[in-house]
């Protein structure tokens, strides 16, 4: 008990400026920050799915939580929010949560790129007690004259001094010694921060804060009348996708930090589905699940759910309490920390790891982090997850074609995936095979293991069309044995057999399959080169193979030592004393 108590009070460190900065970085009261904080800890911190994961307002969220608030206003984020939640309730009843898991990791990481490179550049602003001028791109554009006013302004200086002070410190504090290194560097830039505009002749920008109760606000049948707008149903999905893909994304990474349970995916999505209807009954921020609050849960010596439940308490409690103590936070310590975590989101490191790796990978994540930089994170993500699935497309359809001439044969061997994204080459041999000038073309195709709809087609469209020209075309298909029908054979042009063996077989027009460990089993491929013989009576031995019969061994594996005399002795009597 004394360690998970312990635990919640060093989540609550971390949490506490963390809500703020994400509601200011939000545009949205910090009340709204703190309400979701609580939320997180007390609704979904008692729910089942996660053990050690602790949610609450995400940094991640706060540039698509701002972009709907300057769209739609603040008052109708609370029913986005509701619905959502929601939306993730009946995903994880459906038992959807684990689909996350198939994600492609290059697009989670462009993705969190994605949203930590415009978290930075949009927290420069207010670190210098400045206002971002709107879009990721303008925001970046504009970093050259925000410069300029800082440095003609010594109030300004001093706000964007406390904020390069607090990034800094974020980075270096992990190198503190023990114990102090316990203590949260983002609690010890806010106590900074607040001794340093205490002084006299500082005037930088501080947090408003105002009632706690008094910020909530329930929407009413206006704003559920909202759903009728497109965009607000595209923002619900938006919110919902992202949120839920966050929060499974950040248990993934919380599993491997610990060797407790494990999470149940669904639970844990119907958990944060519960959280955010509530949070949006309240007209508060979006929840998920917060990576730097479960690394510090679990690096606190947390086994049970107690810890992120009671972190909630503590953070209503001061909330409630000490409300005159937020008020003295410096806004730019708040954007130094936001400005951190929009570092560790972005990772530039991973960037060369992932080149280094599989570039096509590569190419995934960094399309996915510009497209959401240039639009917005849906867009970027849908882009992504399609680059992904063409990436993986591209490489199932590896398709081998030899292709070489043989005496009077022109002769196309293929293997592996055989699908319409490689079409163009299949086509380009089997033309290669038409003007050869050979009387004789074989396709072997018995080594793909997969034929699509569109190749099969083009090559059998290619033997009728060959085979109508009066060439002969010897087309061996993977797939079970099946005789050609006489009505193909007719078609061929008879000529002298070039492999002909002894007459003789079980089978009409195919040697006796080799013994196997699975007798009985069909033959793995087919040939359509030559007719079934007649048979003179049903318990006859099969007759003898016309003379433009050819014989093909599929089979690659070493005969058996006695295979010629049992074939003799069962087969063709003939054959030995021959």
């Amino acid at each position: 008990m004394a360690t998970e108590i312990t635990a919640s009070l060093v989540v609550f460190l971390v949490a506490l400026p963390l809500c703020i900065g994400v509601a200011v970085a939000s545009g949205v009261p910090a009340e709204l920050g703190i309400i979701s904080g609580v939320i997180g800890g007390l609704v979904v911190g008692m729910a089942r799915g996660s053990t050690l994961q602790v949610s609450g307002p995400a940094a991640g969220l706060a540039a698509l939580v701002s972009e709907t608030v300057l769209e739609h206003g603040v008052a109708m984020l609370g029913v986005i929010v509701f619905f959502s939640g929601l939306l993730q309730i009946v995903l994880g009843l459906v038992r959807f949560g684990r689909f996350f898991q198939a994600i492609s990791l290059a697009v989670v990481q462009g993705m969190l790129a994605g949203i930590g490179l415009p978290l930075m550049f949009s927290q420069a602003y207010p670190a210098a007690d400045a206002k971002a001028p709107g879009t990721p791109i303008e925001n970046m554009a504009g970093i050259p004259g925000l410069l300029a006013d800082t440095f003609g302004d010594p109030q300004t200086m001093i706000a964007a001094g406390l904020g390069v002070a607090t990034v800094v410190l974020s980075f270096l504090w992990k190198k503190a010694p023990a114990p102090i290194d316990k203590i949260p560097a983002a609690l010890v830039a806010v106590g900074v921060g607040i001794a340093i505009a205490a002084l006299p002749g500082v005037e930088v920008k501080t947090l408003q804060v105002g009632n706690l109760l008094a910020a909530v606000d329930v929407p009413g049948a206006g704003q559920f009348a909202g759903l009728a707008d497109a965009g607000i149903i595209t923002a619900i999905l938006t919110f919902t996708v992202i949120a839920s893909a966050e929060s499974l994304f950040t248990a993934a990474a919380v599993d491997r930090m610990h060797d407790g349970p494990r999470t149940r995916y669904n639970p844990e999505l119907i958990a944060q589905g519960a959280g955010n209807t509530v949070a949006g009954l309240l007209g508060a921020l979006p929840i998920t699940a917060v990576v730097a609050r479960s690394s510090a849960n679990v690096q606190a010596g947390a086994k049970t759910r107690l810890s992120r439940t009671l972190h909630g308490l503590w953070l209503l409690a001061f909330a409630l309490l000490l409300p005159q103590v937020l008020a003295l936070i410096p806004i730019s310590v708040l954007a130094g920390v936001l400005i951190h975590s929009g570092w560790k989101l972005f990772a530039p490191a991973e960037f060369p790891k992932m080149w280094k790796q599989d570039r096509g990978e590569f190419a995934v994540m960094t399309l996915t982090t510009l497209v959401i930089v240039a639009t917005a994170l849906l867009e970027g993500v849908l882009f992504g997850l399609a680059a992904g699935i063409v990436l993986a497309a591209v490489r199932m359809s590896q398709t081998v074609i030899r292709q070489h001439v043989e005496d009077d044969t022109a002769k196309v061997v293929m293997a592996g995936n055989a699908t319409f994204l490689r079409l163009p080459q299949v086509i380009e041999a089997l033309e290669a095979a038409a003007e050869s000038g050979k009387p004789r073309i074989r396709l072997d195709l018995t080594g793909v293991t997969h034929l699509d709809h569109a190749c099969r087609s083009q090559v059998e469209e290619f033997t009728a069309q060959q085979r109508g020209k009066g060439l002969r075309v010897e087309l061996l298909m993977p797939g079970p044995a099946k005789p050609q029908s006489t009505e193909e054979a007719a078609a061929q042009p008879a000529e002298p057999a070039t492999d002909r063996r002894p007459a003789g077989s079980t089978t009409a027009g195919r040697l006796p399959r080799r013994p196997t460990s699975a007798p009985g089993r069909p033959a793995r491929h087919r040939s359509e080169t030559f007719p079934e013989p007649p048979r003179a009576h049903a318990d006859a031995p099969a007759a003898a193979p016309g003379p433009t019969a050819e014989w093909f061994y599929l089979d690659t594996r070493p005969m058996p030592e006695d295979f010629a005399e049992r074939y003799a002795q069962e087969y063709a009597p003939g054959y030995a004393q021959n």
